[in-house]
């Protein structure tokens, strides 16, 4: 299980209002007591936070506003005192503009380091090369009087990106791994991973057929060139042998998990890739039982094509060994809507079940497991560079960035000052302590999620199987050594029973309702609107 930790956002300890390291490190017993085995750590490296962390200005140095190294190395240490493990987030594909080697890299066309960025001419009417679009709209490529060139920018124009074909950039970028790891940072997601390479030709993007004007600039186009090229797994598997050269170290990635693509990030026995390219697919599904059943189905049958890892024995279907495709879930990040606001609270509650019940490793954004929506920010008020780029679109990721309620203190306890977001609406409700005490509340059934999915090696490691659907019901089997689980849960908001088909009777492990009924009789198990169940068959 892996927490996603938004540093500005979780706890501060100084009274500036922007969450920070010290405060990170006094929050974790609070991440132990649920239970996590990892931190994901949102990017802490100096930077000018124009895109809050993720313009970074020097990859081997933290930014004074989190800490210090040395309140990194303690947080390090404090976790793996406790048994757990730190990811810590790393942005390869790009820098700030303030960066060292981006300075030296305009300051003249014929420095060493001109190549470690993309540049390139003006086109034949003298603006920019292409029609190359930003990520954050407007065109991917910004002139610089003092050269006369143009360089390109996937994100903001204050984010040149590094040019992945440049060798000395890939060691350059080795070489950051290298140095967290001496740190003892235990793995890495990788920022952007699927962007690193533009053609280099420059060819254009084609249009997509289907865009119109309610379409954001940045999705009008097919991004051909500009996404998901060929060398960019190549880069990927280089970094895989760098991080494992001395030990393991995990490596997730933020991927274009669309269609079947997904499962190229994992690479082959030859050529290993990711760990862990991450799925959200829980959560960008239309939650009609048969969808979200194909959905699932459909993911874990790309991932056992994969096979097992080379010297194991098993797969998924209940050997030892784990596979080479090993599945993840993820039902929420900072840039993605919070799950409670896409599903609703309710359906938040089955997605949590799915998240630790499915095979794989689950990973949730801190504040998932307290239920909170977001915190609705105006465009004219919105900090995030999304949303002033382009108002009005749906993409402000400022909601979900709202900082966490951890007491009925001024502020939820998370500040002493004015915190750098609004509060959530309805925190007074949600906060940490509320929850803490309360056995129905969310905190409480995602503890227990995750205390049953360690307590159950059939939840672990055992086999999936047993797919179905039926009116508003969706459900599996979990199996291993002898022991079988089934999870079924009710889509719907009224009551709806289950007849397991082989008559077997099934004793209740866990519901997502705290006071459940008693399991049912051999006539079906009553479940009722929007419950979801761990059963075990006898």
């Amino acid at each position: 299980m892996i927490c996603q930790v938004y540093p500005l956002s979780f706890q501060d300890s100084d009274g500036d209002g922007r969450g920070d390291l010290p405060g990170l490190l006094s929050r974790l017993d609070y991440l132990c007591e649920l239970g996590i085995d990892a931190i994901w750590l949102a990017p802490v490296y100096c930077s000018p936070m124009r895109d809050f962390g993720y313009d970074v200005a020097d990859f081997t140095g933290i930014e004074p506003c989190f800490g210090s190294l040395g309140d990194f190395d303690r947080l390090v240490q404090a976790l793996h005192e406790r048994g757990m493990r730190l990811v810590l987030d790393f942005v390869p594909n790009h820098t700030a503009d303030t960066h060292p080697w981006f300075v030296a890299s305009r300051s003249s066309r014929n420095h060493p380091q001109r190549d470690w960025y993309v540049w390139a001419d003006a086109g034949p009417d003298g603006g920019p090369p292409n029609r190359w679009t930003s990520r954050f709209g407007g065109s991917a490529w910004e002139y610089d009087a003092g050269t006369g060139q143009y360089y390109y920018h996937a994100f903001l124009k204050e984010q040149p990106d590094l040019n992945w074909h440049n060798p000395e950039v890939r060691q350059a970028m080795a070489e950051v791994l290298r140095f967290w790891q001496a740190r003892g940072v235990d793995g890495f997601r990788i920022d952007a991973a699927a962007v690193l390479a533009e053609d280099v030709k420059l060819r254009e993007d084609p249009p997509k057929p289907d865009a119109d004007g309610q379409t954001p600039e940045p999705e009008r186009v097919e991004r051909v060139y500009t996404d998901y090229r060929p060398e960019v797994l190549d880069w990927l598997a280089e970094l895989r042998r760098c991080a494992e050269a001395d030990g393991p170290s995990l490596l997730l990635g933020e991927v274009d998990g669309s269609g079947d693509r997904i499962v190229d990030f994992y690479g082959d026995a030859g050529r290993p890739i990711l760990h862990l390219p991450l799925n959200y697919r829980l959560i960008d599904t239309d939650w009609q039982g048969p969808l979200l059943r194909e959905t699932v189905e459909h993911y874990l049958t790309l991932l056992d094509a994969l096979g097992p890892e080379p010297g194991t024995a098993g797969a998924r279907q209940g050997g030892p060994g784990k596979p080479k495709g090993w599945p993840c879930w993820a039902v929420g990040s900072h840039d993605k809507p919070r799950v409670a606001r896409t599903l609703g609270p309710e359906r938040a509650r089955l997605a949590a079940l799915l998240l630790f019940t499915l095979p794989g490793t689950a990973l949730f954004f801190a504040g998932d497991e307290l239920g909170l929506e977001g915190c609705p920010v105006p465009s004219e008020q919105s900090r995030d560079p999304f949303e002033r780029q382009l108002p009005g679109f749906g993409l402000n990721r400022d909601p979900q960035r709202a900082p966490m309620p951890w007491s009925d203190a001024p502020q939820a306890g998370f500040t002493t000052g004015e915190p750098w977001l609004p509060l959530e609406p309805g925190h007074e409700q949600r906060h940490v302590a509320r929850q803490q005490r309360d056995p129905a509340s969310m905190w409480s059934l995602y503890r227990r999620l995750i205390a049953l999915r360690k307590a159950e090696a059939a939840l672990g490691v055992g086999s999936c199987f047993g797919f179905f659907t039926a009116d508003a019901l969706l459900g599996f089997q979990r199996a291993w050594a002898g022991r079988r689980l089934q999870v079924v849960v009710n889509l719907a908001g009224t009551p709806q029973v289950h007849r397991p088909d082989d008559g077997r009777p099934a004793r209740l492990l866990l519901s997502t309702r705290p006071d459940p009924e008693a399991p049912g009789s051999s006539e079906g198990i009553r479940l009722e609107g929007y419950e979801g169940v761990v059963l075990v068959l006898d």
